[in-house]
């Protein structure tokens, strides 16, 4: 098994002319890029680090991706640090991982000067880059780790995931075989480099020899000009910034394909993006930061499926299983096991050293969230387990009552929880931030949901709290609404 930059020489050898990264930073062609990334290599092996582990904490733009695929090449880890992050989520970070190095900007480098000392600016690096040899010296190893991110779910405390060459290379064939791209493509990275969709439609982008259009940051002009302006295909997107798309109201009338993952696509989104896009072929994802692909969904099986996440991606087998750990029969709800060579190694905590897998001894894994599988092999997602809601005995799902809530036209956000009750077990909980009010929210509820899932508490916010990755941070909502009244 090849690693990420192992396509770079073939494409400097057949079309060394064509822009690999054409950003708001300057472009550079496949020629330049391919000399780049092993100059970028060779200079980092030169530095001879104490750890194997390097971290960049830099925005969007070719040296960023220049680090990273320098840096995986030379069999290297790298981790993306955000620019956002405060310096408290960078200390608790920086501990986790441990690097050799961190690669910022000479104005970001006072950051890290309170807890961490091997810190060298991006400006320090140009002068030992340009000096390296530009000869690939190194052997492929597909087998080798050559990325580490950070995810916490709700909790809000870090852990690192660690990912092999192989994995991503083995989630490249789903381009191929589930969104069908060839390897010509123009693909607009309109998302930060630091989550793993954004940097992952870009690295497979340029392993299968496309053109990248890269955003300093998501801005909905920049888009539309670029899909006005260049010969756009392909677009990773995440659902809020579809909803942008669609409220500009701007008609695309050129063929272009969306890849989205992130959130659910509601049906409505989808509906609605059809004006935009006219000739819109779109492809819905569902996958973790942990496993990769899992699901997709066309075009075409949208229509048929609509509420469904998809079928199994290319070389992935999927299982729905019952608590007592038996196969569940289709329509039946249980926890969903995936197995794929598109797993990560594991997670590194912060209480141990090593590498803990995810993967059973049979190779399956899973993230808990839950779900069932129809006649036909479509899967369908319920929730994460630990957003369950256990209510006099019936299980309810969180996200099925976000996603009815968040149709309401004056709803903007809103998550849903369980709260303790002596005699139900729990009642459901929503926090709402939006001008709409109880009266209205539970009338709106009452023909779209069954009376036990309609909630019986409701907390009206001006923000909903988040972690430092962007998700719900629900142990602080759960925090803020014990000491808050409850609105009447």
């Amino acid at each position: 098994m090849t690693m990420i930059t192992h396509t770079y020489r073939k494409h400097y050898n057949h079309y060394s002319d064509r822009v690999a990264i054409h950003s708001y930073d300057g472009q550079v062609t496949y020629k330049e890029w391919y000399t780049l990334v092993i100059k970028t290599a060779n200079w980092l092996v030169s530095l001879n680090l104490r750890r194997t582990i390097i971290a960049i904490h830099l925005p969007n733009g070719i040296p960023f991706l220049q680090l990273f695929a320098g840096g995986a090449s030379a069999g290297l880890i790298v981790v993306p640090f955000d620019v956002k992050w405060s310096e408290e989520e960078l200390r608790k970070r920086t501990a986790l991982c441990c690097p050799g190095m961190i690669i910022t900007s000479e104005r970001m480098k006072k950051k890290f000067a309170s807890f961490y000392s091997n810190v060298v600016s991006w400006e320090a690096c140009l002068s030992g880059i340009d000096q390296a040899s530009d000869r690939n010296h190194y052997e492929e190893d597909g087998k080798l780790p050559f990325y580490m991110g950070f995810t916490s779910g709700s909790t809000g405390e870090p852990k690192a995931f660690v990912r092999s060459h192989e994995s991503w290379v083995e989630s490249i064939q789903c381009n191929i075989n589930d969104f069908h791209m060839k390897g010509n493509e123009h693909v607009i990275i309109p998302g930060a480099l630091i989550h793993s969709h954004f940097l992952y439609g870009a690295i497979s982008t340029l392993y299968l020899g496309g053109t990248i259009y890269l955003l300093e940051k998501f801005s909905l002009a920049k888009v539309l000009s670029l899909l006005k302006e260049k010969p756009i295909t392909f677009i990773f997107m995440v659902p809020t910034m579809i909803a942008a798309l669609i409220k500009e109201n701007n008609r695309i009338e050129e063929e272009v394909t969306i890849i989205s993952s992130g959130a659910k696509w509601e049906a409505s989104s989808k509906k609605s993006i059809r004006y935009v896009f006219p000739k819109l072929m779109m492809y819905e994802f569902y996958g973790a930061s942990e496993l990769s692909f899992i699901t997709a969904l066309s075009n075409d099986e949208n229509r048929v499926k609509p509420g469904s996440v998809g079928k199994p991606c290319f070389n992935v087998d999927i299982q729905v299983r019952k608590r007592n750990g038996e196969l569940a029969t289709p329509f039946e709800v249980g926890k969903i096991y995936v197995k794929s060579r598109m797993a990560i190694l594991g997670y590194i905590y912060a209480d141990r050293t090593n590498i803990q897998s995810i993967q059973d001894k049979d190779g399956w894994s899973t993230v808990h969230d839950m779900g069932y599988l129809d006649e036909d092999g479509y899967l369908y997602i319920m929730g994460r387990e630990q957003n369950m809601i256990l209510y006099g005995g019936m299980n309810i799902f969180s996200e099925e009552i976000e996603s009815i809530l968040l149709l309401h036209p004056n709803v903007e956000e809103v998550v849903v929880i369980g709260t303790p009750d002596p005699y139900w077990g729990e009642l459901v909980a929503a926090v709402v931030k939006g001008s709409a009010s109880k009266k209205a929210l539970r009338r709106f509820c009452y023909s779209k949901l069954a009376h036990y899932k309609i909630p019986r508490k409701w907390y009206f916010v001006d923000d909903i709290p988040l972690t430092s990755s962007g998700k719900y941070s629900r142990p602080e909502i759960e925090r803020m609404i014990r000491v808050a009244g409850e609105c009447l």
